[in-house]
């Protein structure tokens, strides 16, 4: 393996992420999130990513939630990218933590209303007698904040995924593909190829 700094696996990201954002019909954020229950089952989902830097990866939900009760229980997961038209992905490992609940408060008042209101409103996960209880709820929300400043609920924040693994396909002629991988090394990186 190689060495290598710190920041390039985050350089390379970012620039994958804007050849996505360029290329993509729909969602280039979207990433799909791995985590497993207490039996070990695992379970996937679709997020949007929110933010990236060299401390890691970020989305947001409701900590109540399934993905949220079984990352607070157990916060190794699983990040996958993938932009199907630039044949590409992205597989990330690392160990998820909370962000901090400034953090969380300036994202969320960045979201339409329509979406904080609906943070409050949703038991997510949680069995829906009907589509007119939601909506039930979604009108108790509106009315018990009126036209003031919805505040963040605090169920609801966001997850920072720090990597420990990360590994770049890139699709070549004959399932020849390259497959290069990061292993956090202390301060830095280790880099190896991959067989296809």
């Amino acid at each position: 393996m190689s060495e290598i700094s710190f920041s390039e696996p985050f350089a390379l990201f970012a620039a994958w992420m804007k050849e996505a954002e360029a290329s993509e019909v729909n969602d280039p954020e979207a990433v799909c999130v791995s985590s497993v229950d207490a039996a070990g089952r695992p379970s996937s989902r679709m997020v949007l990513l929110k933010a990236v830097d060299e401390r890691g990866f970020v989305f947001y939900t409701n900590f109540e939630s399934r993905k949220g009760t079984e990352i607070l229980a157990n916060p190794q997961v699983a990040l996958l990218f993938h932009w199907k038209s630039l044949r590409r992905q992205v597989r990330i490992e690392g160990r998820a933590v909370p962000v901090d609940p400034a953090e969380a408060d300036a994202y969320f008042a960045t979201r339409a209303r329509g979406s904080q209101i609906g943070a409050w409103a949703s038991q997510q996960s949680r069995p829906l007698e009907s589509r007119f209880a939601l909506e039930r709820r979604v009108a108790e929300f509106a009315a018990k904040f009126g036209l003031g400043k919805v505040p963040r609920p605090d169920h609801w924040s966001g997850f920072r995924v720090p990597p420990d693994r990360l590994e770049f396909w890139r699709d070549k002629p004959f399932r020849l593909h390259d497959r290069d991988i990061y292993i956090r090394e202390g301060e830095g990186w280790a880099r190896q190829k991959l067989y296809p």
